[in-house]
């Protein structure tokens, strides 16, 4: 079967009102964004169960609009796998995000079946089929595309529809179906991909805990976001994070001293970047104390807590594999410590499907009202009873 992308208007409306008709409609985009900072949305696959089409969004004069409104129809579910940046993509362009939304690979944890499990992986698993990959590194930007290629893009939707379907059915069978809403949730929420560049220094890897050193370092960070975004190119190829933070070492307050900072080339600091970032170090400087930031101190972990948190690593392990759930979707190992650690923890293993999962096991393993063993290659619990019983 031949594949023509639409690209035009009157047929993108034609199969958008054919769309709306659906329960669920499958959803992947294909993009660039190595040299960009925004990414370029270079085309957008989508199915139901009636039809599957592949719609060209860099063809002239094509009206998008009827598309992002089905996106935002919240009688249509959109199937998504690792929705998250197909999720951004759409943020960006229709200053709103898809709902509601299910992502297949977030099923796939709570099914049991690993931790960010991989679209190819999943095709093989669930559906017995083998994905040809002989396309996977197309540039999809460049027109036109093959049809060994557009038939790659199209059936990452078909595929993802036969599996939404195995996965529904499954979730429905075991009452798991609200887990997987409640791990979609952030995806949903605007905020997960707004950016506000006061906070990317956060993300900025660093020992350095001192208040005007991470003062600066947010500036710095925050004119670095915000030049990126409106030149649209790469972060990085403004300054890179290791420049950043020797920046906020030595907070440079002229030309000659910018330019002894390693990858700062002379002419970045003779040049407009050079004095948009001086004035960034300049602001950070004139800031009183009490405007500096401060990183939240890491709580000192109890002594000896180690073996208790190794306890609880096993027991959650085991406690995942018997309820074909992927571990790091119960709890993390931060989570972990935190458990092993206070008396009444504030972690997501304390409630819900988790807490029956594994957080009333691991509270009992923490009274001593459990123990672990080994019986062969099987890891087994014991329930302790009561000296007073």
């Amino acid at each position: 079967m031949t594949i023509t992308p639409i690209t035009e208007s009157d047929p993108l409306l034609t199969l958008c009102n054919k769309l709306a008709e659906a329960d669920y409609i499958t959803v992947d985009t294909e993009f660039l964004r190595e040299k960009t900072y925004w990414p370029k949305l270079c085309l957008i696959q989508v199915a139901s169960t009636e039809v599957e089409a592949v719609i060209d969004p860099l063809a002239d004069g094509l009206d998008m609009a009827p598309f992002y409104d089905l996106m935002q129809k919240e009688s249509i579910l959109k199937v998504f796998h690792a929705a998250r940046q197909d999720m951004e993509i759409f943020f960006q362009k229709m200053n709103s995000v898809p709902k509601p939304i299910f992502d297949t690979q977030i099923a796939a944890m709570v099914l049991g079946h690993g931790d960010q499990a991989g679209y190819e992986t999943l095709v093989n698993k669930v559906l017995n089929r083998q994905v040809d990959k002989s396309a996977r590194f197309t540039d999809w930007s460049m027109r036109p595309l093959n049809q060994k290629q557009l038939s790659y893009a199209q059936s990452d939707v078909t595929h993802l529809r036969d599996i939404y379907e195995k996965f529904a059915q499954q979730l429905a069978e075991m009452n798991r179906t609200s887990w997987v809403d409640d791990e979609t949730a952030y995806l949903m929420d605007p905020a997960t991909y707004t950016v506000i560049p006061e906070e990317c220094w956060r993300r900025i890897k660093s020992r350095g805990t001192e208040p005007r050193f991470l003062g600066v370092l947010r500036e710095v960070a925050a004119w670095r976001e915000r030049e990126a975004q409106a030149r649209d190119i790469p972060k990085n190829r403004i300054l890179r994070d290791e420049a950043l933070l020797d920046i906020a070492g030595t907070k440079p307050q002229d030309v000659k001293a910018l330019k002894k900072i390693r990858g700062v080339s002379d002419g970045f600091a003779d040049g407009k970047m050079g004095n948009g970032i001086l004035k960034a170090i300049a602001t950070a400087l004139d800031l009183p104390d009490e405007d500096l930031p401060r990183l939240p101190r890491r709580p000192r972990l109890p002594d000896g807590i180690g073996p208790l948190t190794d306890l609880l690593k096993v027991l959650l392990k085991r406690q995942s594999e018997r309820h074909l759930i992927a571990a790091r979707v119960v709890a993390t190992s931060d989570e972990l410590e935190k458990l092993a650690s206070q008396d009444d923890p504030d972690i997501p293993a304390m409630s819900g499907w988790r807490w029956e999962v594994f957080g009333k096991r691991a509270m009992e393993l923490k009274s001593g009202k459990l123990a672990i063993t080994a019986k062969g290659k099987d890891i087994e619990i014991i329930e302790i009873e009561d000296d007073e019983d």
